[in-house]
């Protein structure tokens, strides 16, 4: 069944379920208290022991989805947990990797809160150029915190803004910090959720449109503060006519 992340149509979970969250590790995970993935994962809607207590393994048999789907699609590559976590292993991503050469008629999707592993990865041996390699951001801090040019080059980089936490202060110089942004809100009714004001979300659509000429993506979750229609662009390489 196709997936209800709207930017995407696909997703894959090699690493099933799980993550220890920013600055976390197996002894003592730090889940962020968003974390919509963790809150699937404790529904146990696998069946798998591993997922339900949402920890990092490997279920690489999800990767044969890729070669059955003949058409090509964007895929979200573990929507469920972080790939790039500094306590996955170098072989796991290696296997993602791989399984993604095998099937190029795709457009694959990475997401991660610690870009810093793509500068890592980019110095040990290089990333693939067709890849989308995106990270995630609430604040000013983390959206300015990883600059492209001087942490890592990626071809095709993107964040995902989400949840907006605060207020997104524009830098003073132009920078460009992505080649796409994804804005989306909260969702659940979790204690302290922060909805995002609509100021603050007109301050970066106007940044990305008219200074740095970024496509912007909402997500669903935002037409209740935006109303509609949602602003929803894609940058070339990853509108409905994707690469063979």
């Amino acid at each position: 069944m196709p997936t209800r992340i709207d930017w995407c149509d696909e997703t894959c979970n090699p690493l099933g379920h799980g993550c220890y969250g920013p600055g976390g590790d197996a002894a003592q995970p730090n889940i962020c208290p968003y974390c919509y993935a963790h809150t699937l994962a404790k529904r146990d809607l696998r069946g798998c022991p591993q997922c339900k207590a949402f920890i990092p393994h490997t279920h690489f048999e999800q990767l044969d989805k890729l070669s059955r789907w003949k058409n090509p699609r964007r895929v979200f590559m573990q929507s469920m947990g972080d790939l790039f976590h500094p306590e996955v292993p170098d072989e796991w991503i290696d296997e993602v990797f791989s399984a993604c050469l095998r099937s190029p008629q795709h457009n694959y999707m990475f997401l991660t809160k610690n870009p810093q592993r793509y500068s890592e990865l980019f110095r040990r041996d290089g990333l693939p150029d067709y890849h989308w390699y995106g990270y995630t951001a609430t604040n000013s801090a983390e959206l300015w915190s990883f600059r492209r040019e001087e942490d890592c080059p990626c071809s095709k980089l993107f964040v995902s803004i989400e949840p907006i936490m605060g207020p997104i202060i524009p830098p003073l110089n132009e920078i460009t910090p992505a080649d796409w942004i994804i804005l989306g809100s909260e969702t659940g009714n979790r204690p302290g959720k922060v909805s995002p004001k609509r100021e603050w979300i007109e301050q970066i659509v106007a940044f990305c449109n008219e200074l740095a000429g970024i496509p912007v993506f909402m997500k669903g979750s935002l037409a209740p503060i935006w109303g509609e229609p949602l602003i929803q662009q894609f940058p070339e390489g990853l509108r409905k006519e994707v690469r063979m």
